[in-house]
């Protein structure tokens, strides 16, 4: 089967690392791929939200099943594209619809289905520049921390916490009147702020059955002890300790059911992964929000674990019959560690040359920012790569990781050393 994957991060390496273990993957292309892509797979030079042009490489290469990577192209549309066209409709997209993206595209759309679904989740309203005066209302009514989330994408940077009330209004003021977070802050959602600790599940559905895949928390924070400003993600470990039995049956029964069935009960198409980010308050777990793609960093943890055949999982998942495959995972632990670019997640410099990657042993690096550039491998983004080991437990496979990120060098490279420490 030839396929195309969509993106160029550490998710997608990680993606197109196990897609190719399947026998059916006979040929993987991805657009547009990084450093890492390349040595595996067929990097092509295409824009994912470009969809004509996704749409020529698919005929003229005869794609068989298109695998989408990042949330823009769903939340744009691209699964309806596919679904609509005489020449593409056949080819299975692996993703939500338009609507089904809109779990993650619209924060608004996410907590109206939540609460319709009875699904526990933190108290909120939403707000425009029109009821600015209602949202500086609304925020005297809460407790401190504040919670901001800008209404559309914000590339993983459109949520605000903070301790102080006036600073809280006058943040709320910068995203829906000077447009802080430009079009995606038209509109903010308030949320009250839950206490506890975080975990993320991730969802397989053909939308009707489902499959949960291992879980894995990260941590989100530039700076040890979760401090500083918030990034794409620093690093991330799977399973999570404290997700027992009791916990996941809670988790199952009070989250995914009710969201799958609730999907299906409005009719909204939906094939692909659902990632749920949940916080565990007391025993409660409870929803902070949906994305409608595989994490980044947690894909790094989350592929390495699953046993089965990915790509028989997603051809179950284009023909509805995920429940007739059984799904097999890894028992070892997974953890990866990011290794950044300095001055991220604000201004760093692309182009520096890495070295020592051949140096590595026991671990994976799934490479995230990098592009091949004269025969050399260079950073070409903020989080640049992914070191991952497996281990009889996670603090036995971060040792490994840790040891590998010593082997490789350039300049400027930051990485937490704290990974876990909360657990």
């Amino acid at each position: 089967m030839k396929i195309l994957l969509l993106g160029s991060g550490g998710r997608e390496h990680a993606l197109a690392w196990k897609m190719l273990q399947s026998p059916n993957c006979t040929s993987l292309f991805v657009a547009p791929g990084n450093a890492g892509t390349q040595k595996i797979a067929q990097n092509i030079n295409l824009n994912p939200l470009d969809f004509e042009q996704v749409k020529k490489f698919v005929i003229q290469e005869n794609i068989q099943m298109l695998v989408v990577g990042p949330e823009d192209p769903l939340v744009e549309g691209i699964f309806d594209f596919f679904a609509s066209d005489d020449q593409l409709k056949n080819v299975p997209v692996i993703g939500p619809s338009k609507q089904g993206a809109k779990l993650e595209g619209s924060k608004e759309f996410a907590k109206e289905f939540l609460i319709k679904n009875n699904i526990p989740t933190a108290a909120y309203g939403s707000f425009t520049k029109e009821n600015l005066e209602e949202g500086f209302l609304f925020l005297e009514q809460l407790s401190p921390p504040y919670v901001l989330k800008a209404d559309g994408l914000a590339a993983g940077k459109g949520v605000l916490i903070l301790n102080d009330l006036i600073e809280a209004k006058t943040e709320l003021q910068n995203m829906l009147v000077n447009e802080k977070f430009g079009q995606a802050s038209s509109k903010v959602v308030i949320e009250e702020f839950l206490d506890g600790i975080e975990l993320s599940v991730f969802v397989l559905t053909d939308g009707k059955n489902y499959k949960i895949l291992p879980t894995a928390k990260d941590y989100k924070r530039i700076g040890e002890n979760n401090t500083g400003l918030n990034t794409g993600g620093m690093g991330a470990i799977s399973p999570v300790p404290f997700a027992d039995e009791n916990l996941m049956q809670k988790i199952e029964q009070e989250i995914v059911k009710p969201t799958v069935e609730g999907l299906q009960r409005d009719n909204i198409l939906y094939k692909g992964f659902i990632f749920i980010g949940l916080i565990k308050v007391g025993n409660q777990p409870m929803v902070i929000e949906y994305n409608v793609r595989m994490g980044d960093p947690e894909t790094e943890v989350v592929m390495p674990r699953i046993k089965s055949d990915l790509i028989a999982l997603f051809e179950a998942v284009a023909n509805e019959k995920l429940n007739e495959i059984d799904l097999e995972i890894d028992t070892r632990s997974a953890t990866t560690v990011m290794m950044v670019s300095g001055g991220y997640p604000e201004d760093y410099q692309k182009g520096k040359i890495i070295s020592g990657l051949e140096n590595v042993a026991d671990s994976i690096v799934f490479h995230a920012g990098t592009k091949m550039q004269e025969n050399s491998v260079v950073t070409n983004g903020g989080r640049v790569l992914a070191i991952t080991s497996y281990g009889e437990n996670f603090q036995d496979a971060l040792k490994k990781s840790y040891a590998n990120i010593e082997k490789i060098k350039f300049e400027d490279v930051y990485f937490r050393r704290d990974i876990g420490f909360d657990l």
